[in-house]
């Protein structure tokens, strides 16, 4: 097996991390005092710079990470984007809309309101679209579920006095016919 190079060593180090690395973690895996560290860092950058590989060495807080120049950023907008999410279904809608008006609600009251199951809710909490904000004090103290920040993201409100009124009481409008 051979040893790898420091500069092979930092660049891996600077790779795997996945956040920025500071000299003193760098001058442990290179096996060197930091001053030397410093050198192989600046070495490195030049090296990377020079050969225009589409990522450069930055120094940020405290440490130093691998990045991609800011002119390449947008070039990979298709691949820094997660992938748009499947639908939601007319249930898990429903459900959603159920959680956001009558928040916090227990899984019973959302399927009593829907006179169907709610097993959408795992779904929806896998989305982070819904949480469990709390237990009620019925008994067996069930599950209390609310909205999220990302529920508010995705759905453009800002607080959720901006949802709709709801007609005479009821969900009727919101949820399918």
């Amino acid at each position: 097996m051979t040893v790898p190079s420091r500069q092979s060593l930092l660049g891996a180090a600077l790779l795997a991390a996945g956040r920025p690395v500071t000299l003193r973690e760098l001058a442990l895996v290179l096996g060197v005092p930091e001053d030397a560290a410093l050198r192989e860092v600046v070495a490195f950058t030049a090296q990377v710079s020079s050969a225009d590989l589409g990522f450069v060495v930055e120094a940020v807080a405290g440490g130093y990470r691998l990045v991609v120049p800011p002119a390449t950023a947008p070039h990979l907008s298709p691949l820094l984007s997660p992938p748009p999410l499947p639908a939601l279904s007319s249930a898990a809608l429903e459900v959603l809309a159920v959680i956001a008006y009558r928040q916090p609600v227990t899984r019973a009251e959302i399927e009593a309101m829907r006179g169907g199951s709610a097993s959408t809710v795992v779904t929806l909490q896998e989305r982070e679209l819904v949480k469990v904000v709390g237990r009620s004090d019925a008994v067996g103290q069930p599950l209390l579920y609310g909205t999220t920040e990302r529920f508010l993201l995705e759905f453009g409100l800002t607080s959720l006095a901006e949802l709709p009124p709801l007609e005479s009481g009821n969900f009727a409008h919101l949820l399918r016919s």
